[in-house]
């Protein structure tokens, strides 16, 4: 039986070690978060920590990574789904992160060399532990 989530990282071709290196350091960071593929457009993401969200425009509520890990044309994108004190933790923290590019949950990069790899995991570790803690403002229950 295949693994969808090792043909998700072989179907990256060049980009399937940078992405196993961001893998391994988001599992490292928070291990006790769940992985699984997530839709996105019309491809698929890995997700890590499926949480209850709801779109403003949503009537129902529905599951959401916490983080979750994709492969763009030029970059990757590791988006952080967490808002504590009414600000995105990646935004609140980009000047820390490295020579990243950061909308308010996600950082993109071109490679894990080019961000601060100390400050990365301490964004998913402090993003998994405001989770599990209820102190994430980013979902609906």
């Amino acid at each position: 039986m295949s693994d969808p989530i090792e043909e998700w990282f072989a179907a990256a071709g060049p980009r399937e070690a940078e992405l196993r290196r961001v893998d391994a350091l988001v599992r490292d960071a928070a291990p006790g978060l769940d992985r699984e593929l997530v839709p996105a457009g019309a491809g698929q993401m890995l997700g890590y920590g499926l949480m209850p969200y709801r779109p403003r425009s949503a009537k129902e509520t529905t599951r959401w990574p916490l983080i979750a890990l994709a492969a763009q044309k030029r970059h990757l994108s590791l988006h952080v789904c967490a808002v504590v004190d009414g600000e995105y933790l990646p935004e609140a923290r980009a000047e820390r992160l490295g020579r990243v590019s950061c909308g308010k949950s996600c950082v993109r990069f071109p490679s894990l060399d080019r961000v601060d790899a100390g400050e990365l995991a301490a964004l998913v570790r402090d993003a998994a532990a405001v989770t599990s803690s209820g102190g994430n403002a980013y979902f609906a229950s």
